[in-house]
């Protein structure tokens, strides 16, 4: 089993970096493969609604001077997908969006590629508007037909500089336990 984490924020080990961390802690000592990507700060296009995807059911996406194919790859062969994103202006940074346009394109058309993986979403926030954001993932995974496994409170954590969150045990406590529920949820959806 295998979980594969995006880090949507531009600071590499930042806040989101932080909260993803502490959820692969807890997959890890579960015995889950995990692996992080840092996708914020990359130069990746967002969809060009061209449809070639749609037309071509390679698993691929047209554009390919970026790194989305290599990334809808590892999200195929995974069994979890996290998305991680600090809040902007009420919403996920660009470069998560764009993860998640392509890839949903590209997952849709060619037979619902994600659908039974788990998905969870993880929002940094400093004060308010973490719940867009929030939804705005879920509603990738609930489209492309995933399962989301919940915690004891939203996937949130508060913070505005590097560390922040640390600070914050109600949302690191909310982390690990997703990191419990996500991994109960693996093994019993592969025993």
């Amino acid at each position: 089993m295998k979980v594969i984490a995006f880090n949507g924020s531009p600071r590499e080990n930042g806040n989101t970096a932080s909260l993803i961390q502490h959820v692969l802690k807890v997959l890890q000592e579960e015995g889950i493969e995990t692996e992080f990507i840092q996708l914020g700060g990359q130069l990746i296009h967002g969809c060009m609604a061209c449809g070639t995807c749609v037309k071509l059911r390679n698993r691929e996406c047209k554009i390919t001077e970026d790194n989305i194919n290599v990334y809808v790859k590892k999200m195929i062969e995974a069994d979890g997908i996290i998305l991680g994103s600090p809040t902007y202006f009420s919403m996920m940074t660009s470069e998560l969006k764009a993860l998640i346009d392509r890839a949903g394109y590209v997952g849709r058309a060619n037979g619902c590629l994600f659908n039974h993986k788990i998905g969870a979403a993880i929002v940094a926030v400093r004060r308010t508007g973490a719940m867009s954001t929030f939804d705005a993932i879920n509603h990738f995974f609930l489209i492309n037909e995933m399962i989301v496994p919940g915690s004891s409170y939203w996937n949130v954590g508060i913070g505005l500089k590097k560390g922040d969150v640390e600070k914050d045990e109600e949302g690191i406590e909310t982390m690990k336990k997703l990191g419990k529920n996500m991994a109960w949820l693996l093994k019993k959806i592969n025993s």
